[in-house]
């Protein structure tokens, strides 16, 4: 639920078992098929076989699933649960408000790609709720959202323990992140590359802070090629001490992402050009 997932087999199983032990109707799901599924080996065999993709195979069925859990479990219809009027949707905005020390009525919302409410946020509190999702016991209590903390810590370990869940089992950032580092982060991107990460607390290279952080990264044109956002977000996490050694030789297709010519040769590869600067030093 807390994926884009790539519609693997794994990813239709694990929904289905929900569907079966709550008694929701798959049918019901309204996230359409466009780009399903993500993971162009389970594309292949499913046009080979001659089978369509249905929208328990979109990125975003885990997801929506979650409204017609909670309608299910509220005693709401599922009909419409899309639409901005929807209770459902109504619970959406406010947790999201609370999430983001905001209220429903400030929300800047948009409609994403598959049809449910999505929210702009400057990078920075993007950041700052992802190191909350990360150590949610630091929050406050005195902070509006230390009611969320038993949920965050739910979802974040969940996410931990399955990582291929929150992306998939071929290629997926997000997944190859938290088998690199397991315990250490959670990550999740969203689209028009925008990738954030939750580090837990712990120990970092050279020495580091041992408290929760959070980076939030965005590629301003949308990354349509696919080839800044895996490389940015890297080398941000490699100067920020989250990345070192065999962990980050694992993520190399992605830090140095390489171009081959017809017959296979390398041509040439993405190298991210930067320095990460303090925030002290930018205000």
């Amino acid at each position: 639920m807390a994926s884009s997932h790539s519609g693997e087999d794994l990813h239709v199983r694990t929904l289905q078992a929900l569907y079966r032990r709550t008694g929701i109707s798959q049918a019901n799901l309204a996230c359409g098929t466009a780009g399903a599924p993500l993971d162009p080996i389970t594309a292949a065999r499913l046009a080979r076989d001659g089978e369509r993709p249905g929208p328990i195979r979109h990125m975003c069925s885990g997801f929506h699933s979650s409204f017609l859990l909670l309608a299910k479990l509220a005693g709401w219809s599922p009909d419409g649960y899309w639409l901005e009027e929807h209770p459902a949707q109504v619970a959406y905005r406010d947790v999201i408000a609370r999430a983001f020390r905001t209220t429903p009525a400030r929300l800047m919302i948009g409609i994403d790609a598959c049809g449910i409410s999505t929210f702009a946020f400057p990078l920075r509190e993007i950041a700052w709720a992802y190191a909350v999702l990360a150590d949610p016991d630091a929050i406050p209590s005195s902070d509006p959202r230390a009611s969320l903390a038993g949920h965050l810590k739910t979802i974040r370990d969940a996410m931990l323990a399955q990582p291929e869940l929150v992306g998939g089992t071929h290629d997926r950032l997000d997944t190859s992140l938290m088998k690199a580092l397991p315990g250490k982060v959670v990550a999740k991107g969203g689209a028009e590359a925008l990738r954030a990460v939750g580090i837990l607390p712990g120990p970092r290279a050279h020495g580091g802070a041992s408290v929760a952080g959070g980076l939030a990264l965005k590629i301003e044109d949308g990354d349509g090629f696919d080839r800044a956002g895996g490389a940015a977000f890297v080398e941000a996490l490699r100067q920020a001490g989250v990345l070192e050694g065999q962990a980050l030789r694992s993520l190399a297709r992605y830090h140095r992402r390489p171009a081959s010519d017809p017959h296979g040769r390398v041509a040439a590869e993405t190298i991210a050009d930067f320095e990460l600067a303090p925030v002290g030093e930018l205000v």
